[in-house]
């Protein structure tokens, strides 16, 4: 097993491709209905999975970002 050479570590952030709607909440401070009324309006984009609703991360990056 090779060995880690903690020195010369990094931390990587790895962005994730879709939060759900509570993580959602959580990263923007709004609430769970303001949420689901920037989804309404086409501010947020979506994808629906089965019954999941995930959130796309640029999406809500854009979003905060404007």
């Amino acid at each position: 097993m090779e060995d880690l050479d903690l020195s010369r570590s990094e931390i990587v952030f790895i962005e994730p491709l879709t939060v759900r709607i509570p993580t959602a909440v959580e990263l923007t401070g709004l609430s769970r209905s303001r949420i689901y009324e920037l989804i309404v309006s086409g501010d947020l984009e979506v994808v629906k999975v089965g019954r999941s609703t995930l959130v796309l991360y640029t999406s809500l990056k854009a979003l905060v970002g404007r």
